[in-house]
């Protein structure tokens, strides 16, 4: 039998595609055609539009209003205030349906510090590592760790969470090993058994 879902009795919930043993906690607004997967974690006062897909394991810290369009893909850390966009040139007179919205990918193991702000229309790779307070405002490769205003990379993170020191030898963490070619950063070994 599947574990059910928690929804705090203080969360509106307006969605029916929530997966297994998510929990949404209070005040959390989360409204109808939004897609949410199984082992989530919606923190209070977090906001998720229609047509925002959610995968599995991530969790949204407390303020985060994920916007439509906007695609949060398995295992991401959405850390608390962080702030998506979906219009390059919002005017409150300029009514725009969906069509007139610019979608952001946010890729699998991803975490976005507190108090980030990513721009619409790009993606944040595998595994990124977004500093607090963050401005993004261009894609972000796979492991880079940026931060700033706009936001720069200033290294690599391991996907156990480790900043890559050494490029070709073992994560003391968790032995991973990575190779590099320019800003591209690829796991080269020890990825498939983790």
């Amino acid at each position: 039998m599947e574990e059910a879902v928690y929804i705090h009795p203080k969360a509106l919930v307006e969605t029916d595609t929530i997966g297994a043993r998510t929990r949404v906690w209070a005040f959390a607004h989360v409204m109808k055609g939004a897609e949410i997967g199984s082992d989530c974690n919606i923190c209070d006062h977090s906001f998720v539009e229609s047509t925002v897909k959610i995968g599995n394991l991530v969790t949204v810290k407390n303020g985060v209003a994920i916007w439509e369009k906007v695609t949060v893909e398995d295992g991401v850390f959405l850390g608390p205030y962080c702030v998506f966009t979906n219009d390059m040139n919002p005017r409150a007179e300029v009514k725009k349906g969906p069509a007139g919205l610019i979608p952001t990918r946010i890729c699998r193991g991803a975490s976005i510090g507190a108090n980030a702000t990513i721009v619409c229309g790009i993606t944040i790779g595998r595994y990124a590592f977004i500093g607090a307070g963050a401005v993004v405002t261009k894609d972000v490769p796979d492991f880079a760790m940026v931060y700033g205003n706009p936001a720069g990379i200033h290294g690599y993170m391991c996907a156990c969470g480790e900043k890559i020191e050494t490029f070709g030898k073992p994560c003391p963490k968790c032995g991973r090993i990575y190779k590099k070619d320019g800003e591209k950063v690829v796991c080269a070994e020890g990825c498939q058994a983790k």
